[in-house]
């Protein structure tokens, strides 16, 4: 066992104020303020844990990070090593106080929500308002929508439900409702938090064995606001009072608004009846960008850096990057910054310069049309097959191959695969992946076929 006076328990008290200062109160009371110092065995810090679960958490989400913390502040530790405590056994000895995070603000806090509702949510970011939001076809009836919630005095849609794929806009949404709201109606209660702090926030009550404290807090609001809904998935107790919750504020009139990375009947490992529930009000897709957004998304990005961009490169990087919006602007900044510090102007050489890793990995990428293509040529038969409404199984069949490969390798969503596959539904589409991933796992001659066409396309 260490001394408290030990050398490694100083460092200890470092690790642990930094762990606290990059995750927030709410993450580390949760998680790391019950973890105990115990050993230092040769190279390797060992560390004890009340439960199993706990343990797991740690070891999946923080284990890394609090090795590389050490090794900076002594290279001799090499791993950690993370013990469930024996029940009945006394935890080590307390500690010296913690130090407060050293020059770091405190956790961010909603910006939109009074008194102890305040602890709740997360902080806004004053970037993300409908003024900052650019526009166009594929996201036109998502902002519609949010614009009408963020305006009512009323629920609009109960709740809103806004999903698609990651960097197209959903958090900037939902920060952007937030800020109305309260520009609309200061006096209103509203919580914007992750589906994972929804979750952090549950298991310190269950621990602190103040649930109904909990419960009394999320049912008061006003607005309650929960981004990627998708991570709750699997964990039933969360599941079970987040169904509660949601009930609760339907039945008082309250706004609920949630976002995921799927639709409501696409996110599995939810429960059937929260499914329902989310697909009750209004369920608006966000769409993958098309050119002229990314232009307008880029035009307007360089106005808000007041730097002046060729237009050739905003136009090469709209054709070039077409992912996400995240990932567009976050190649327009890796530009702006290295012409700022090199002194080279901007231009197509530079931009092909400094985005060869992101421009590499965007020719990589496969479209739903080359899938199509290689598994008509690899099944024989003829690429209207793919539209077409014959349900013979040799025809069946290779659809729902093309069907799979384009959702495990484009970011495209259901309704967009189905829509190139003659316009049909996402059920469809999600009936095709689930029937091959179940005849692949049976089938070796149909998992030979997949892994042959994956090749083809990725080579």
């Amino acid at each position: 066992m260490i001394g408290q006076g030990s050398e490694i328990h100083r460092q200890w008290q470092q690790v642990r104020s930094q762990l606290r200062a990059e995750v927030g109160d709410t993450a580390y009371g949760t998680w790391l303020k019950p973890l105990d110092l115990n050993e230092l065995d040769g190279d390797r810090v060992v560390i004890t844990v009340p439960t199993q679960f706990m343990r797991d958490w740690v070891v999946a989400h923080y284990a890394d990070r609090i090795r590389t913390i050490w090794a900076g502040l002594n290279p001799a530790v090499r791993s950690i090593a993370l013990n469930v405590r024996p029940a009945g056994a006394p935890a080590p000895a307390a500690p010296p106080p913690e130090p407060a995070p050293a020059a770091v603000a405190p956790e961010p806090r909603s910006e939109a929500v009074d008194g102890t509702l305040d602890d709740l949510g997360a902080r806004l970011d004053p970037r993300f308002t409908f003024e900052s939001f650019v526009v166009g076809k594929p996201n036109e009836f998502a902002v519609a929508a949010a614009e009408k919630v963020a305006t009512s005095p009323k629920p609009a849609f109960n709740p809103l439900f806004l999903y698609g794929g990651v960097g197209l806009g959903k958090t900037h949404l939902m920060h952007a409702i937030a800020w109305r709201l309260k520009q609309c109606d200061p006096s209103r209660r509203v919580v914007y938090l992750s589906a994972e702090k929804f979750m952090y926030q549950f298991i310190r009550a269950l621990r602190s064995k103040d649930t109904m404290s909990f419960k009394e807090l999320f049912r008061s609001t006003d607005v309650l606001m929960v981004d990627d809904v998708q991570f709750i998935s699997g964990k039933d107790s969360t599941q079970e009072e987040f169904f509660h919750t949601f009930n609760a504020l339907i039945d008082r009139g309250r706004q609920i608004v949630i976002s995921a990375d799927r639709s409501p009947s696409d996110l599995n490992g939810l429960e059937e009846r929260i499914r329902s529930r989310l697909a009750w009000g209004l369920v608006a897709d966000i769409h993958p960008t098309t050119y002229e957004l990314r232009l307008g998304i880029l035009q307007s990005k360089a106005e808000q850096l007041a730097v002046d961009i060729p237009l050739r490169v905003i136009e090469f990087l709209a054709s070039r990057i077409t992912s996400n919006v995240r990932e567009l602007e976050g190649a327009l900044n890796r530009i702006v910054h290295h012409s700022t510090l090199s002194k080279r102007p901007i231009s197509i050489e530079v931009a092909q310069d400094v985005l060869k890793d992101v421009l590499r990995a965007a020719d990589r990428r496969v479209t739903i049309e080359e899938i199509q293509k290689a598994v008509v040529d690899h099944f024989g038969v003829k690429l209207a097959d793919m539209s077409s409404a014959r349900r013979a199984r040799a025809v069946a069949r290779p659809r729902q191959v093309a069907m799979y490969l384009a959702k495990q390798l484009t970011p495209r969503s259901l309704p967009e695969i189905g829509r190139k596959f003659g316009g049909r539904d996402h059920t469809t589409v999600m009936h095709a992946v689930r029937q091959i991933e179940k005849l692949s796992a049976e089938d070796p001659q149909l998992a030979d076929d997949l892994e042959v066409v994956r090749r083809k396309l990725q080579a």
